[in-house]
């Protein structure tokens, strides 16, 4: 016998897991074209009228914020640095009561300029990608000669105080495989907190291959060449990575196994597509759709009780392994991180 969704209270799940950690896309473009992500010539765009307006998308978040107990609030893209309304949103945000935290996946480009004012407004730090330290890797990787003001970025983002800096990295084989050291000394020398992600079956191209991705076990067999690691004896919680003190501490290095090590069992996310769409989970095949109520004049209670039905669907796991399993339509610029 099913049960039924509750009504009232916070996001929970048929499995007992609790959505605290809310990811907000707010736009599906991209100044990049990062080779694992999306092609050359970029994907369709979602059209205005499709975008979540500035106001809706502040709605939405104090919905999740006041009514479904969302403590965490990070906000993605594509590029959510080209969002136009990006600091006026964050600045509503940062006013909310309980005051969400709140923090932002970038690519860099642009972070050096807008950093002061994004943390004059209330964002509490950032995630930076950052795949290589070789300009010609970088531009073959993302397709643009942009590693200096990624670099730049990274710097402007420590100065104007959104700590800790998190940068994150996929390795792929074949192309920067060789740089886990690298990349982790750069991170040390610059008091970041690096973090390797295992490339997921989320690309526009659906050319993902298990057997060419590069493992959590390559990962840390590459940095235990260069680097003592250690445990860490905090406790992971619902964190995506597993973390590693180096040569003893207290630097640490993370690695998020979404494939080999999947940490489904403590997800604590919900997605919010910049068009308005729940996503339970980062790999769902189905979406629930806010936009339209919102826009069909639904009330608070209305899009709280959707956003509860929408998670309480959430599977066990991802199934990567199952034989069954399916790639998500949108990729991951479409979904948000």
């Amino acid at each position: 016998m099913s049960v039924a969704p509750p009504t009232v209270g916070v996001l929970v799940d048929r499995y007992g897991r609790v959505a605290r950690d809310l990811r907000v896309s707010l736009t599906d473009k991209c100044n990049l074209r990062c080779t694992y992500c999306m092609p050359a010539e970029g994907l369709p765009w979602l059209a205005g009228p499709q975008l979540l307006g500035d106001d809706e998308v502040i709605r939405l978040i104090r919905v999740a914020v006041t009514r479904l107990g969302v403590t965490e609030v990070r906000f993605t893209g594509g590029e959510p640095l080209i969002r136009p309304g990006l600091v006026g949103i964050v600045t509503a945000v940062a006013a909310m009561a309980p005051r969400p935290r709140i923090s932002l996946t970038t690519n860099g480009i642009g972070l050096d300029r807008l950093a002061p004012t994004l943390g004059a407004a209330g964002l509490d730090r950032v995630n930076v990608s950052l795949d290589t330290l070789d300009r010609e890797r970088f531009t073959r990787l993302t397709r643009r000669d942009r590693l200096d003001a990624v670099l730049a970025g990274l710097a402007g983002a420590a100065a104007a105080g959104l700590t800790p800096v998190k940068v994150n990295a996929v390795l792929m084989r074949g192309l920067n495989d060789d740089e886990a050291p690298a990349l982790l000394r750069f991170a040390l020398d610059h008091g970041y907190e690096l973090r390797f992600i295992e490339q997921m079956p989320l690309d526009a191209q659906h050319g993902w291959d298990r057997a060419s991705m590069v493992t959590a076990d390559e990962i840390l067999a590459a940095l235990r060449s260069a680097y003592a690691l250690s445990p860490d004896p905090a406790a992971r919680g619902a964190a995506p990575a597993e973390t590693w003190l180096v040569d003893g501490g207290p630097a640490r290095v993370g690695v998020i196994a979404s494939v080999t090590r999947p940490f489904c069992g403590d997800c604590d996310r919900t997605r919010l597509t910049a068009d308005g769409q729940v996503r339970n989970c980062l790999f769902a095949t189905e979406e629930s759709d806010l936009r339209g109520a919102l826009r069909s004049g639904a009330d608070d209670d209305e899009l709280a009780r959707r956003w509860r039905a929408a998670m309480w669907g959430k599977r066990a796991g991802h199934g990567i392994d199952d034989p069954a399993f399916l790639q998500p339509a949108r990729p991951m610029s479409a979904i948000g991180g």
